[in-house]
Order: structure tokens, then C-alpha cells, then sequence
């Protein structure tokens, strides 16, 4: 009796554990806030990434909801940091028209600006139509002034699109506080020197990352260096958020989804 009790024990948990990190990928993403200091008026921008959006546990409609949180936040702009669609076989993805109609949504004085990430490559062609019709200002190398702020957007670093040199000579007639948006983290020491913030995703904190180990997989180059949260190289800081949505399996553990508030001003 003893071995088949240990096993329906074992086995309630190991279920238990799934529902757990089924649930916490879908869970609503944790409000995180950083503050730079900046000699500019006070502008609040909200940094999204990884939405892939597909379904069930990635819907349109969860990405209907974390719009309306994001909007509860008051930014004077939002940034995404790629991977809007999801390309895995078990994501049942959504098709590109309805992944990006939620994002007409945001409300930001500033507006909205994206970049794309691996998996938006395929779909390349929809988003570059799709963004636009719904507000959203898709950056490939290229740079954008949006009020104290140039936004340097820099193509995806995996899929051989990353030209930093590129946006960087976009972004110097422009003025204001450079601030680098790209998919991937991996980007970062290529970037110029006076390249001092950079936002990204594309790691999903490891998306597994079970306590006290951390990620099992940072899908980074430079395995743990830019895994999650802040890094701090010198004078430059990396952001990399975990994300909303997930890759390969619609789980999550020690992990959660998270967006970052970001308040620039003195």
C-alpha cells in the first residue's frame, strides 16, 4: 500500500505543480517601477515585451486586459520590446490581425512604439501593415523623438537585423535623452558608449526559473548576464522584463509575467 500511496502522492503533486505554473503564465503581469533620474519634465513610459500573443493562455482578450492596466498607469508612452506574435507549434497562435488589434487600445499621450523580436519575422510583413492601423510607431534601426525622449529602435538581434550604429546615427540629430528599445539584451555591448539606458526582453526571466536555481534557460548568449531585471555596466543600465506572454510551453515558475513603469524626470 505504501508504494502505490507515495505514488498518487507524487503524482497530486507533480499536478498540482502544473496547474500552478499554467496558471501563473496567464496571471495577470506584476507592476514593477524604476525611476531615472533625468534633467527633464517628469514622463512616465511603460515598457511591454514578449506578448505572443496565441491562445488560450496568451489571448487577444489577456492582452485586452493588460492594455486597460497599462492604461490605469497614466504613461506618456509605451514601448515594446518585440515578439507581438508567437511562431511555437503548441501555441495555437492567433493570426497577426488579431494578436495587434488590442494595441489600438493604448492610450499614451506620446504615443505607442514597438520593435520586432525572432518570432515576429515570419509575420514580418502583417505587422509592418497592422502596427501603423493600430497606433503603434514599429522602429527598425531608426530613432524617434517623443517629447524629452529619442527612442532608438534597434531590429532583432537573432534573426540578423540588428544595425546599432545605424539607429544611432538616426538618433543624433534628434536631441533629448537617448533610450535604446530592443528585443533582445544581447544587443548591448555592441552599443555605442553614450548609449547609457536600454530596454529589453526576449529572455523571460527563463520563464522556468525555479528557487534558489534561477533560470534554466535565459535563450541569451551571455547565459545569465542579462537575464532579468536590472543590470548595471558602468553608466549604462539594462532593463530586461520578463514579459507577458510565453515560448514553447504555456508555463511559468518562479518567473512571473511582469511590465515595468518607468519615471524619468529630476
Amino acid at each position: 500500500m505504501r508504494a502505490p500511496g507515495l505514488r498518487f502522492l507524487l503524482a497530486s503533486a507533480l499536478g498540482l505543480l502544473a496547474l500552478h505554473m499554467l496558471l501563473l503564465a496567464s496571471s495577470a503581469p506584476v507592476e514593477r517601477h524604476l525611476r531615472i533620474r533625468a534633467d527633464m519634465p517628469p514622463t512616465r513610459v511603460v515598457l511591454l515585451s514578449d506578448l505572443h500573443v496565441a491562445t488560450p493562455g496568451d489571448s487577444p482578450a489577456r492582452l485586452r486586459a493588460t492594455v486597460a492596466q497599462v492604461n490605469r498607469l497614466h504613461p506618456d508612452l509605451v514601448l515594446i520590446a518585440g515578439d507581438i506574435l508567437s511562431t511555437d507549434s503548441l501555441a495555437f497562435a492567433a493570426t497577426p490581425a488579431d494578436a495587434t488589434a488590442p494595441l489600438a487600445g493604448l492610450r499614451a499621450p506620446l504615443g505607442t512604439i514597438a520593435v520586432l523580436g525572432n518570432h515576429d519575422d515570419q509575420g514580418r510583413r502583417s505587422l509592418e501593415a497592422l502596427l501603423p492601423r493600430n497606433h503603434v510607431t514599429l522602429l527598425e534601426n531608426q530613432a524617434v523623438r517623443r517629447g524629452p525622449l529619442a527612442i532608438v529602435g534597434i531590429g532583432d538581434t537573432f534573426t540578423g537585423h540588428a544595425r546599432p550604429a545605424e539607429a544611432l546615427a538616426a538618433a543624433r540629430p534628434l536631441g533629448g535623452l537617448p533610450v535604446v528599445l530592443a528585443h533582445e539584451p544581447d544587443v548591448t555591448p555592441e552599443l555605442d558608449p553614450s548609449l547609457h539606458i536600454v530596454l529589453a526582453g526576449h529572455t523571460h526571466c527563463g520563464q522556468i526559473a525555479p528557487w534558489p536555481l534561477g533560470p534554466i534557460f535565459t535563450a541569451s548568449a551571455y547565459g545569465h548576464r542579462y537575464a532579468c531585471g536590472l543590470i548595471r555596466e558602468g553608466d549604462r543600465t539594462t532593463l530586461v522584463t520578463a514579459g507577458l506572454g510565453t515560448s514553447n510551453l504555456p508555463l511559468r515558475l518562479g518567473a512571473r509575467p511582469d511590465l515595468w513603469v518607468i519615471d524619468f524626470g529630476r
